[in-house]
């Protein structure tokens, strides 16, 4: 009864952690560094792959990287990468594995410099504010944006891995620095 009342994004289809994402998480602003940082490594480990297989791997991701905590994630080793490389829980690519320790050392090095990775990534928008778009197709909705291409360029300078323009857009996505949400969205948020 309740897909009927509310109507979502298409691209949630209809299976179940896809839908449960969508409604709950995707869209909502978040201003959380922890959380920003789990989906930072998140998206970057999705590079080339279908966001709903890294959906389905996410406890094994939270499990093997220490429930997202860029500090204790910057201190693992090479030999953490091997055991890594052994575990079933995410995708076992070696360069992504290694770029989720590359990565949580910059995050930690953005935070020192601009006292949160929020404010950072607030620093490429127009009046640092988020920004809420008004589409009504999935087909009006960018794959990147004059944002994700600064922030993406700027990002790859300091060092961070797998988060071109492409997985900058969707994290901005994710995080409702941008939302995208269709105006007939029961998730979309109102000015």
């Amino acid at each position: 009864m309740q897909d009927i009342i509310n109507k979502r994004c298409g691209w949630a289809g209809t299976d179940e952690l896809y839908v449960r994402y969508h409604d709950e998480e995707w869209g909502k602003p978040v201003t959380s560094d922890q959380t920003l940082f789990e989906f930072l490594l998140l998206e970057s480990a999705q590079a080339g792959l279908s966001w709903i297989t890294i959906l389905r791997k996410r406890e094994g991701y939270r499990k093997a990287f220490h429930r997202f905590d860029a500090a204790k994630i910057a201190q693992m080793t090479p030999s953490d990468i091997e055991r890594l490389m052994h575990f079933d829980g995410i995708v076992r690519n070696r360069l992504k594995i290694g770029s989720a320790i590359n990565n949580a050392k910059c995050f930690l090095a953005v935070q020192k410099e601009f006292g949160s990775f929020y404010r950072y990534i607030l620093s490429f928008f127009p009046d640092h504010r988020p920004i809420v778009h008004h589409f009504t197709s999935l087909s009006e909705i960018p794959a990147t944006s004059p944002e994700s291409d600064a922030l993406s360029k700027d990002m790859k300078k300091r060092g961070f891995k797998f988060f071109g323009s492409t997985i900058c857009y969707a994290f901005l996505q994710a995080t409702g620095v941008i939302d995208d949400h269709l105006e007939d969205c029961f998730c979309k948020r109102k000015d």
